[in-house]
């Protein structure tokens, strides 16, 4: 609970002299972490069973995800109406901050050739959001059973103002940041 306890005891009070806030509860925070795996592919592909990518996602994420469906069918896109097009888990609380700091140490210095993350990927409310190309990266994966690499999206939900109060939160969490 590294990351946790560094939040509180040095990343508060430094945000909250440099934002100049006036109560401990303005500092910004991280609320949530959305992952979102499209299988889309997978099914095309004529695999009805992708319970190996559940099994993946819920070894990722730390608990299991719920699968997410089409609502209408698209005939150009070759999609029925009830067909399972994705993977979606929401982590709060302890296992939030377990993922980010495994995020942050582990997997993304694992990238091939990486150089840190894009720093444009926050909105205007000062979430931030960033795609991972493999699924694959994470240790928790067994190699031998990756049939094919799915990327994953990361959505990071904050209490910040904007993007910059978000930037300056998640740079001083250790967010590997592209210079």
């Amino acid at each position: 609970m590294y990351l946790k306890e560094k939040y509180v005891k040095e990343i508060i009070p430094t945000l909250k002299e440099s934002l100049k806030c006036q109560n401990i509860m303005e500092v910004p925070k991280i609320e949530k972490i959305v992952l979102n795996m499209g299988i889309g592919t997978f099914i095309k592909t004529g695999n009805k069973d992708f319970s190996v990518l559940k099994n993946h996602f819920a070894l990722i994420a730390g608990q299991a995800p719920s699968v997410r469906y089409a609502k209408k069918a698209i005939s150009n896109f070759k999609l029925r109406a009830g067909m399972p097009v994705g993977l979606s888990v929401t982590l709060r609380g302890e296992r939030m901050y377990i993922f980010l700091e495994k995020l942050i140490n582990i997997v993304l210095p694992r990238v091939r050739d990486f150089r840190g993350i894009n720093k444009n990927g926050f909105d205007k409310e000062g979430n931030y959001n960033f795609w991972v190309k493999e699924h694959s990266i994470f240790l928790e994966v067994p190699q031998d059973d990756v049939v094919k690499n799915h990327g994953l999206q990361i959505t990071i939900k904050t209490t910040a103002r904007d993007k910059d109060w978000g930037k300056q939160l998640l740079t001083m969490m250790g967010f590997p940041f592209s210079k």
